[in-house]
């Protein structure tokens, strides 16, 4: 058995919290993070018939990607399917862990493997976030400075794009003049001390500055640490909305949609008027997606795969792209397969499942 705490701990690396939306509800929706779990369940929605799934199959965890219900629960009676779940949740002892629009915000989250099950290549977020990351700045020792790079290095920091260990160094001169109740590192108390140091620049994920600055610390030999964090206004290319790629070979527009529709099992494509041009660059966002249709005309995509699209909204494809609305099960089901990944490399030889049941509320007659 693993604790649920410890399941928890690598979604929530996978997938930080603070990613998700404002409305969102992601995270423990029931459950003792203490308690061990024996199995898990993966699903894409938590319904009464998933619920009676886990519980017949031993396992009490439920991981989904939509929470029960996207507002707060002010009683607890039963009269609605998500009070229900709750009820007969914490009766039988069994968790119900979401990861919601955080997942749908990662790289190779929710959108990515859609992008991968269709095929594309060179894959990339669509519409990367902004405001994320900080610019960490300290001053440094020179014989400690490549061992406080390292400690900052291995609590999250120096990671821009593929490479990591990223920082700038300049070697310098510091000054200080130690107080009486101080335990100076060098230097003598009352007097005025010049220090060979470097200048250390990194940048640190904006929900790892806490982690990262307790490193520095841990790390750093001066009694007080000389520091400073200034906000970056510099996109995040592995966090954001949407993915972007690439089909192997262009083709048509009939044969493209002929294979999403397979892929996804989609009971029917709803589409714009096709352009009569190859295929080769796809936008697909897994859920609702209509807010990133001018960021995939901007990228030069030839199709759009995404749901949910309003009747007023696939006019403004305005002949710049062709948009494919498969629904908004179909666009997320492989989520599931994004979870089990995850676990099953973390925690092998632990019980993992993913849900048989059908989750769709949306029927095809």
């Amino acid at each position: 058995m693993i604790a649920l705490k410890n399941i928890i701990k690598e979604l929530e690396t996978f997938a930080p919290p603070v990613f998700q939306e404002d409305y969102d509800n992601s995270g423990l929706q029931t459950g003792n993070p203490e308690a061990d779990i024996s199995g898990v369940l993966i699903t894409l929605d938590v319904t009464e018939e998933v619920l009676e799934e886990a519980i017949a199959h031993h396992c009490n965890l439920i991981l989904a990607h939509h929470p029960l219900t996207l507002k707060g629960i002010k009683t607890l009676t039963g009269k609605n399917e998500p009070e229900r779940i709750l009820i007969k949740a914490v009766k039988n002892d069994l968790a119900i862990y979401s990861a919601h629009t955080n997942l749908d915000s990662v790289e190779n989250g929710v959108s990515t493997a859609l992008a991968r099950k269709l095929g594309l290549q060179n894959i990339r977020i669509l519409q990367p976030r902004e405001g994320l990351l900080l610019k960490l700045v300290t001053f440094v020792p020179q014989d400690y400075a490549a061992k406080v790079r390292e400690a900052l290095f291995s609590s999250g920091a120096g990671h821009i794009g593929n490479y990591d260990s990223c920082s700038y160094n300049l070697v310098g001169e510091g000054t200080f003049r130690a107080g009486e109740n101080t335990n100076p590192f060098a230097g003598t108390k009352g007097l005025l001390h010049h220090e060979k140091e470097e200048r250390v620049e990194t940048v640190v994920p904006a929900h790892l500055k806490n982690k990262v600055l307790q490193t520095l610390f841990q790390a750093h030999p001066y009694e007080e640490v000389a520091y400073d964090f200034y906000p970056l206004e510099n996109s995040w290319n592995q966090v954001g909305f949407g993915a972007f790629g690439e089909t192997e070979t262009a083709v048509t527009e009939e044969e493209f949609l002929k294979q999403l529709k397979a892929t996804t099992n989609a009971g029917c494509i709803r589409h714009t008027d096709l352009r009569k041009k190859p295929v080769k660059k796809v936008a697909v966002c897994g859920g609702s997606g209509s807010f990133l249709l001018q960021q995939a005309i901007k990228a030069g995509a030839d199709m759009f795969v995404s749901a949910d699209f309003k009747y007023h909204q696939f006019a403004e494809a305005d002949g710049k792209i062709v948009i494919a609305d498969v629904g908004h099960y179909e666009s997320e089901q492989f989520t599931k397969e994004v979870f089990f990944e995850l676990l099953t490399k973390k925690f092998p030889n632990f019980a993992v499942r993913l849900s048989n049941v059908s989750t769709n509320p949306i029927k095809y007659y």
